[in-house]
């Protein structure tokens, strides 16, 4: 893999950025404000991005890109590794944009973008992969310091060695602290631990100075991690955090014999000597959680999580973890699909508060083999310093196999349920057709790609005609079948027309 010398990647990104390949300026203002994470250009409205990791570029398949829509009219950005001041090169199946997230990573109150590309090859190891994050700045992102990038080697941020098919980035999640330290978790599933091959693991990067240490299932700095590193546990395959909590997926790990079973351990940001606080691990083993293991029901496949306050409570110290179990049978229907939502306490205990399906009491559809009901989850708070309620907090669970017809097999659908109370008392349904301004086709697969902001659910159609592709943004409170207040489309609004998969990935 071709890289830029770091002196040629500073030149790139001291150029006029705020201009990509197809892009437009982002205005500039005086400073950047603080509070809006994906604020990328300072002027105080947020912004979205969306990715195509199957997208072309300059002839190279599935190289991908990372489309960024400017709030207020302000323009659009294109970013690949053809872009100037992007460290690397397209290569054939990197996958740029895989994962994305957002946060203040440098403090300096500009949001920065961090692109997950866990198929890039480095040097002659193939899929071992990389992060990088993109600064934020008044001129638009990488309108101020160099990229950051995160990728395994003894001298590297990471450290370690590359090692074929480590997927490094393949999740990402970030935030502030309750103590507003910016944090940013990095997945890395395919990871050996010792002679255990993909037995998974995860980097914890911290503050500004971005401080990295790795933690696997035999971690034992600042506590024991729950389970143990076994082939194929995939742990760090999934990511969720609030600013007290988070969670990290295993959905390969084996209970006993059952295998595929699923897991996951669940943390808080104190750090000893460096390393996250471990407060315990969920599976369905446990006699406090419903259900009962089973093989391939993939517990922790997805995760999303949001602050939680209690009636009388003065502070938010509590989260709401919703774990996605698409490989649930229920009796007799294989691969339903179900979610699991548990209320973590400031202590580290917790309380299962819901078991979620499609034959829930007053939750609409039914229940269907192959739904893999509960494959991609999004979640929100909007009011995160008062006391939650079934309005207040909202999850959005994908259903891609979901069908309506044997004309529109697999076309998908997304179910919006409170995170408080119970789930079929407000819940709402929207699919192709139905809400989705596109009508419906086989294997659409919707629900797949789900992205959460505090006013907006974002749901990604990267399937199906080219001429549906596109993003749209639903109020949390939509109306089931309503229509979305938000449209992104290629060939629409700056955004260049040529679309594989636009819209896997949206934040």
């Amino acid at each position: 893999m071709w890289r830029r010398s770091a002196a040629t990647v500073l030149a790139g990104a001291l150029l006029a950025w705020g201009l990509g390949a197809g892009g437009t300026p982002a205005a500039a203002v005086v400073a950047c404000p603080s509070g809006i994470e994906s604020d990328f250009n300072g002027d105080g409205v947020r912004d979205t991005a969306i990715a195509d990791p199957e997208a072309t570029v300059d002839g190279v398949a599935k190289a991908g890109v990372v489309h960024v829509v400017y709030g207020g009219g302000k323009g659009t950005l294109t970013l690949s590794q053809a872009t100037d001041g992007i460290p690397g090169a397209p290569e054939t199946g990197d996958r740029y944009g895989h994962s994305l997230a957002v946060y203040d990573a440098d403090l300096d109150g500009c949001g920065d973008l961090v692109v997950g590309i866990p198929y890039e090859d480095i040097g002659t190891v193939p899929d071992s992969g990389l992060v990088q994050v993109i600064y934020g700045a008044t001129a638009g992102l990488g309108g101020g310091k160099a990229v950051t990038e995160f990728y395994q080697g003894g001298d590297k941020a990471l450290g370690g060695g590359p090692e074929t098919d480590d997927w490094v980035g393949y999740a990402v999640a970030a935030g502030a602290t309750s103590a507003g330290t910016p944090y940013l978790l990095i997945g890395n599933p395919g990871e050996s631990i010792g002679t255990i091959e993909d037995a998974g693991a995860f980097y914890y990067v911290s503050g500004a100075a971005q401080t990295v240490v790795g933690v696997h299932q035999d971690t034992e700095t600042g506590g024991a991690v729950a389970g143990v590193a076994e082939q194929d546990d995939r742990f760090g395959s999934t990511l969720a955090a609030t600013p007290t909590h988070f969670a990290v997926g295993t959905p390969g790990e084996a209970l006993g014999t059952t295998t595929f079973a699923g897991g996951v351990g669940y943390f808080n940001h104190t750090l000893t000597s460096g390393y996250p606080k471990p407060l315990g691990g969920l599976g369905q083993d446990q006699d406090a959680i419903n259900g009962a293991e089973e093989v391939g029901d993939q517990f922790g496949a997805a995760l999303a999580m949001v602050p939680y306050r209690a009636s009388g409570a003065t502070s938010t110290t509590e989260s709401l973890l919703a774990v996605g179990v698409p490989g649930e049978d229920l009796t007799t229907t294989v691969d339903a699909g179900a979610v699991q939502v548990f209320r973590l306490a400031a202590n580290g205990t917790y309380t299962e508060t819901a078991w979620i399906d499609q034959d829930t009491a007053d939750v609409g559809q039914e229940a269907e083999a192959g739904d893999f009901f509960g494959r991609r989850l999004a979640a929100v708070n909007t009011s995160p310093n008062a006391t939650s309620t079934g309005t207040t907090t909202r999850l959005a669970i994908g259903v891609p196999g979901e069908e309506q017809s044997e004309e529109h097999q697999e076309m998908g659908g997304v179910q919006i349920v409170p995170l408080v109370g119970a789930p079929g008392a407000s819940d709402q349904w929207i699919d192709p057709g139905y809400g989705i301004p596109s009508g419906p086709a086989p294997r659409m697969l919707t629900g797949l790609s789900l992205g959460a902001t505090p006013s907006l659910l974002y749901v990604g159609a990267p399937y199906g005609t080219a001429d549906g592709q596109a993003v749209h943004g639903f109020p949390w409170n939509v109306a089931s079948g309503g229509a979305p207040t938000q449209t992104f489309k290629p060939g629409e609004g700056g955004i260049p027309a040529t679309g594989v998969a636009f819209g896997a990935t949206v934040r």
